[in-house]
C-alpha cells in the first residue's frame, strides 16, 4: 500500500516553509491535487490543526485529513532541514513531515491503515536522524520503504 502512495515525486527534501501554514501549503502543492480542490483541502487541514497539532513530537509531524472534494488517497513526505514551528507537543521544529489525504468514504479504511503505519514508521525515526542526510527522493523512499517493510 505505502510503496504505491510514496512516490519520488511526493518528496520534498528541501522544504522552505517558515511557519505551519506554509509547511502546510508546500506539501499541498506536491500533492498532486487538483488546484480547484486544494483550497478547501488547506482549510480541512489548519482546521485539524485548530483541535490539536499534529506535531508529534521528535521532529515529526503528520498532518492529515479527510475530504469530501477527494476521491482517492494522497501522501507526501516532507523533510525541512531548518526545521517548522508546527506547534509540536514537545515544543521542538519540526524536520520530517508525512501529509495524508483521503476521501471520507475510503474503501477499505486505507486512511486509518496508513496512519498507523506511519505513525509506527515515525517512531522508528524518533531513534534516528539518518533521513536528515538521504540526498534524493529515490533514496529516501527506499529507506522509508525499508522500515515500513520491517513493520509488517
Amino acid at each position: 500500500m505505502l510503496d504505491k502512495l510514496l512516490l519520488p515525486e511526493r518528496i520534498i527534501l528541501d522544504m522552505k516553509a517558515k511557519t505551519k501554514e506554509e509547511a502546510i501549503r508546500e506539501l499541498l502543492d506536491a500533492a498532486g491535487i487538483p488546484e480547484d480542490k486544494k483550497p478547501v483541502v488547506f482549510d480541512a487541514l489548519m482546521k485539524r490543526e485548530s483541535i490539536g497539532s499534529t506535531g508529534i513530537g521528535k521532529g515529526i509531524a503528520i498532518p492529515h485529513t479527510r475530504s469530501i472534494v477527494l476521491d482517492k488517497v494522497y501522501l507526501v513526505v516532507g523533510r525541512s532541514k531548518e526545521g517548522v514551528d508546527f506547534d509540536a507537543l514537545d515544543g521542538k521544529p519540526v524536520h520530517l513531515f508525512f501529509l495524508l489525504c483521503a476521501p471520507p468514504q475510503d474503501i477499505g479504511t486505507t486512511y486509518l491503515v496508513l496512519l498507523g503505519k506511519i505513525a509506527q514508521i515515525a517512531r522508528k525515526l524518533t531513534k534516528t536522524q539518518d533521513y536528515m542526510n538521504i540526498e534524493s527522493p529515490e533514496e529516501f523512499r527506499d529507506y522509508l520503504l525499508k522500515i515500513y517493510q520491517e513493520n509488517e
